[in-house]
């Protein structure tokens, strides 16, 4: 009897270390990275780029530009923001890319919000960066609906050397179907605020519309498929693929739905909610070959295997909102959070920019 009891206990054991270990991996998978720590204590960051110099520039929502220099945040902003500037809700200094000529022209964008004659509304302008201080260079773009929501506000350079542009609805779904207005689009420059000639609409900066609150856009750099990352109504956040002058069908149709003329999403969260924002398609290292797009509300990294619509979760919950994620050269991972928002619950040490090495086998 006694080494019956002993055989079970064993065998139970087994049983549970089995499937405890199980259960542990499918809520908390592997991640083949090793993060580290890049600067913390930032003011609601939104947006990073990489200088060819090894620098790194980043926005403050409240209105600044930094920039790490050596692995130092330096404590001086690159610029401030003053009045008509303002950050109010989720407007303020958003999106930031740097110049692919950046070595010899100094030039980067940013997207901001700021208020005229009462008007809450949004611009892109290119500042000229040197020694660390940057000015206005020139604006490039403004009037862009904009209120204390949805204001879009993701800048990226594509392959193509043009400027794209994420707008939100600002609050008014209209603004979404109406290509005479700024909002609720991708919008397409070149890179000294020009229209281009082979836009989809003549005379016009619209590349697509029908979006309510895209904040992310990423290329696979293979085949040149363009992808957005955009906030549902509560639900049913959208992962799309981009085609020139396509209409993605906000307010008319979310999710699953179809109508007539209308793209339907690569794939959405359904009932499920994401609040993505920022996103990037991993060239090289364990997760080459996939999107990952920062999640707020979430709290985590999607991983997102285009080809089989697989979406893998990584991080939830570790560092609370997520705003940005980006592919450096050298094949590490940045990502920001966003937990002194108004909307996160803040940590020791927030907001982060952290680094995501690849791990060595």
């Amino acid at each position: 009897m006694k080494n019956r009891w002993v055989i079970w206990i064993a065998a139970a054991v087994l049983l549970l270390t089995e499937f405890g270990c199980e259960s542990k991996s499918a809520l908390q998978p592997v991640v083949p990275y090793t993060p580290d720590i890049v600067a913390e204590n930032l003011d609601v960051p939104w947006a990073l780029d990489f200088a060819p110099d090894g620098r790194i520039f980043f926005t403050e929502r409240p209105g600044t530009v930094r920039v790490i220099q050596g692995e130092r945040l330096l404590p001086q902003p690159v610029i401030s923001f003053p009045a008509p500037f303002v950050s109010e809700g989720e407007g303020g200094l958003l999106g930031l890319v740097i110049d692919p000529d950046f070595a010899a022209n100094r030039f980067l964008y940013v997207y901001h919000t700021y208020r005229d004659q009462g008007m809450i509304l949004n611009r892109v302008v290119r500042l000229r960066e040197q020694n660390n201080r940057a000015t206005v260079d020139k604006v490039l773009i403004d009037r862009i609906p904009g209120g204390r929501i949805h204001n879009g506000g993701r800048l990226k350079i594509g392959p193509d050397r043009r400027l794209y542009i994420t707008t939100g609805d600002a609050g008014f779904p209209q603004n979404a179907q109406d290509l005479s207005s700024l909002g609720g689009k991708i919008l397409r420059l070149n890179l000294d605020g020009t229209i281009p000639a082979d836009n989809p609409f003549p005379g016009s900066p619209v590349y697509s519309w029908g979006h309510r609150n895209p904040q992310g856009i990423a290329w696979n750099p293979v085949d040149g498929r363009m992808y957005s990352s955009e906030h549902g109504a509560s639900a049913n956040d959208e992962i799309n693929g981009i085609t020139p002058g396509a209409n993605y069908g906000w307010p008319i149709v979310q999710g699953s739905q179809q109508a007539s003329g209308m793209s339907v999403p690569l794939l959405h969260s359904g009932s499920s909610t994401w609040a993505p924002s920022g996103m990037t398609y991993v060239t090289t290292g364990p997760w080459s070959g996939s999107l990952l797009v920062a999640s707020l509300r979430g709290e985590q990294i999607l991983q997102i295997d285009v080809k089989s619509r697989q979406v893998r979760s990584f991080f939830q919950n570790t560092y609370g909102r997520i705003r940005d994620v980006i592919e450096r050269s050298d094949g590490s991972l940045y990502i920001l959070t966003s937990n002194r928002d108004g909307r996160g619950e803040e940590r020791t040490g927030d907001d982060k920019m952290i680094r995501l090495m690849p791990a060595r086998p």
